[in-house]
């Protein structure tokens, strides 16, 4: 998959699959349609059983200012496969239509908040950390905003890889024995990405490790995880002066959350709560996954999925494309 980003990288025509894009996207597809086969046939054994399938794919390129946004992922296949239907391409009515086409879970963000047994008091604001880093900001009245805030945990995740060979910074445990580099963490604040107000997006590759090179492996472990913080505290201060106010709750999902050396470094800058989507009782691992089931049934019923706060689209709009089985 990783070569996919490289061979995605600059796309201008969405349908192209140049480089391995083909045979990742049928690898992503086969991937996916072993999965649910086996949720299928848990669910056969409570006589449960799916309607339809909410199938993002790979994002492997993104710049909407382009008016381009590519996932690979091949819908028609998935449905032939499991034989029901799937709906897919999630993002590409929103771009076209001259929004950023992310993030798209806050629509979800806010029902889970609405359905939650944990009493909490409006606004709330839920930060996702994958590869980038999302905010969502649900208003006294329910109102939503959101943006990519900055990296989540990809720069780290490269960093560690080529430093260390491990796929993650496991708990923050490496960038724990290290120390920030300022100077770097200074470079990397300069990106012009965070002068721009939103609604923004990113694509996961939008900053590299370049500013930290020449830091020892935990040294740039540490300074790349203060990165995602600085900028995460940054988003939300910018959502706090938009709307008038802190939030009571800062509720993190994702990756992100099992990072103790980050969930510490939120805390502590922070002056309100924050905890773990775990915690209050969501299922923060499956809450992407979740979501896009969620954003399937919406697109269905033809209910909008993009609103003006959350991509910038002049008005809500519902998205995704439906297919079924060919036989």
């Amino acid at each position: 998959m990783r070569q996919a980003l490289v061979d995605g990288k600059n796309l201008e025509d969405r349908t192209a699959r140049p480089g391995c894009l083909k045979a990742a996207e049928e690898m992503i597809t086969g991937a996916h349609a072993e999965t649910v086969a086996q949720l299928l046939a848990q669910e056969a054994a409570t006589g449960l059983r799916a309607d339809v399938v909410g199938f993002h794919g790979q994002t492997v390129w993104h710049n909407p200012d382009a008016g381009v946004t590519v996932q690979i992922g091949d819908g028609q296949a998935l449905a032939d496969a499991l034989d029901m239907p799937v709906v897919y391409d999630l993002r590409a009515a929103d771009v076209a239509a001259g929004g950023q086409g992310a993030p798209l879970v806050p629509i979800y963000h806010r029902a889970l908040q609405s359905a939650s047994a944990f009493p909490m008091s409006l606004p709330v604001a839920v930060v996702n950390i994958g590869g980038v880093a999302n905010i969502t900001w649900i208003g006294e009245g329910g109102e939503l905003m959101a943006f990519d805030s900055g990296p989540g945990n990809a720069l780290i995740n490269d960093w560690v890889r080529a430093r260390a060979d491990v796929s993650m910074d496991e708990g923050g445990k490496i960038a724990a024995r290290g120390s920030v580099d300022f100077l770097s963490l200074l470079a990397l604040m300069g990106n012009p990405y965070f002068k721009q107000l939103a609604p923004k997006s990113l694509d996961r590759n939008a900053f590299d490790t370049a500013p930290v090179d020449k830091l020892s492996t935990e040294d740039g472990a540490a300074t790349l995880t203060a990165f995602t913080v600085e900028t995460i505290c940054l988003g939300l201060e910018h959502m706090e002066v938009r709307h008038g106010g802190a939030a009571s709750l800062v509720v993190v999902c994702g990756g992100g959350q099992h990072n103790d050396q980050m969930m510490s470094q939120l805390t502590d800058a922070l002056e309100m709560p924050v905890m773990g989507a775990d915690a209050l009782g969501w299922r923060g691992d499956a809450l992407e996954a979740e979501a896009f089931a969620y954003l399937a049934i919406r697109s269905l019923k033809g209910l909008p999925i993009t609103f003006p706060g959350t991509t910038g689209v002049k008005e809500p709009m519902t998205g995704g494309v439906l297919v079924k089985p060919s036989v």
